[in-house]
């Protein structure tokens, strides 16, 4: 079980860790579900027929900014999301879009490669945003059980785990959380951030 941060924590993550060298970044959350009025009641409640509050499908987006010192996004290809799914060093991979938010676990993954990040990336944004937010009129009050969480790729031990347990009623994209430099190892930063940006091309514009 990993350490479980509340907001604004920050938690060395290298530091004793000399064999720490990938990271999984797992990005979860489940939509509200209210239930159908239909024949049958609380039996039926029970058996399922829940829909998504709001009626559309809420298609959340993980995405992560590569930064460098200064914060600032230097290519387009540090900008790591479905449509990129790979940062310019090669360090950063996505695992791709997951629609619905449906199941258990991780809805989306992000493998970082700390050993393997050029040496000009000094900080990882992560983000999370509501595709067609606008056009749907979702926000992440919509959403519940948001998290994220990082397990050691070698070990598969779970090493940080941060539920957001905020309202985000009216935000449209969250930042779960951070990794950043601090001398020759890697900190995790729990955010948990709720902003009105509408998809991840305007977040990326705020770091160039």
């Amino acid at each position: 079980m990993g350490i479980n941060l509340v907001k604004g924590q920050k938690i060395d993550l290298t530091k004793g860790r000399s064999s720490l060298s990938s990271v999984m970044v797992g990005l979860g959350w489940d939509p509200v579900v209210k239930e159908k009025k239909k024949s049958g009641g609380f039996l039926s409640g029970l058996l399922g027929g829940g829909t998504a509050a709001g009626g559309d499908e809420i298609d959340c987006d993980a995405s992560v900014l590569l930064l460098d010192e200064k914060g600032k996004l230097l290519s387009k290809e540090n900008l790591v999301y479905f449509g990129n799914k790979s940062s310019k060093d090669g360090s950063v991979v996505h695992s791709g879009d997951n629609r619905t938010g449906d199941g258990d676990g991780d809805d989306e993954v992000i493998t970082v490669n700390l050993s393997a990040i050029a040496p000009s990336v000094h900080k990882l944004v992560f983000v999370v945003n509501i595709y067609q937010a606008s056009q749907r009129k979702q926000d992440f009050g919509l959403i519940q059980n948001a998290f994220i969480r990082l397990v050691d790729n070698s070990s598969k031990e779970e090493l940080i785990h941060y539920n957001l347990t905020e309202s985000y009623a009216g935000k449209t994209s969250l930042f779960p959380g951070e990794l950043y430099r601090h001398g020759s190892d890697w900190k995790f930063s729990a955010i948990g951030e709720g902003t009105a940006d509408l998809d991840i091309g305007s977040i990326a514009k705020k770091y160039l």
